[in-house]
């Protein structure tokens, strides 16, 4: 079993970075893929982006964050995290990590797959 701990979440204006941090607990962290993603008031829990298990060398990033958000992953820390840059307004949201059987592929964007979530870290974007 993982579990897993979101942090680095807050008000921001828009055009800054914030770096969300994922940490996990439990053995093989090593061995699962992660995936963010982010609900907003009123909406449906999105994917955001993937990294794969082990050495996170393949990543897979939804149309809305590609080219401004980079997900990355420490093993020795037990950590991934989501570098988010030029941040706008309707990045608002809650940020959730999660894991899922590693039989999955790390690209899956159904949360419905992943078994294991954090309790999330609210992100608040201002114009």
């Amino acid at each position: 079993q993982v579990q897993l701990v979101e942090s680095g979440g807050g008000l921001v204006q828009a055009g800054v970075s914030l770096r969300l941090s994922c940490a996990a607990s439990g053995r093989a962290f090593s061995r699962y893929s992660v995936g963010w993603f982010r609900q907003a008031p009123g909406k449906e829990r999105e994917f955001v982006a993937a990294i794969s298990w082990s050495s996170g060398s393949s990543t897979y990033y939804a149309d809305t964050v590609k080219g401004r958000f980079t997900i990355s992953r420490d093993n020795a820390k037990n950590t991934v995290y989501l570098q988010m840059n030029s941040l706008k307004p309707e990045d608002t949201a809650v940020y959730y990590c999660a894991t899922k059987n590693p039989g999955i592929p790390y690209y899956s964007t159904n949360p419905g797959l992943y078994d294991y979530w954090g309790q999330g870290t609210q992100v608040t974007v201002s114009s």
